[in-house]
């Protein structure tokens, strides 16, 4: 049985950049959770530093990881990613010790 694979990570965006980040990684979330393996997929952005974005990732396995890192779009941002960026990504793996929650908010 493969283990979840669940990472963070920070990206800092070129201060110019930071809304075009924003829109277009923002539209990705919805399709992201959707696919297979995805358990969590979360898009944060840091209150003190709106150039700082932070993702919250968890995966059934690691294969589905890599599924969704081929995908054209995210091969695609890949190759474009330093036109955003001011530093590469810093990826931090997480090992997962409580379960995902299952509880939904209501209106």
């Amino acid at each position: 049985m493969n283990e979840q694979y669940g990472f963070i990570l920070h990206a800092q965006t070129k201060p110019e950049k930071a809304e075009a980040f924003a829109a277009l990684f923002g539209a990705y979330v919805a399709a992201s959770r959707a696919e297979a393996g995805c358990i969590e997929y979360h898009m944060l952005r840091d209150q003190q530093d709106p150039t700082l974005f932070i993702f919250y990732e968890v995966w059934q396995s690691k294969e589905h990881l890599t599924i969704h890192s081929a995908l054209p779009h995210m091969q695609q941002f890949h190759a474009q990613r330093m036109d955003y960026l001011l530093r590469d990504f810093e990826i931090r793996p997480i090992k997962m010790l409580s379960p995902p929650a299952t509880r939904r908010l209501v209106d």
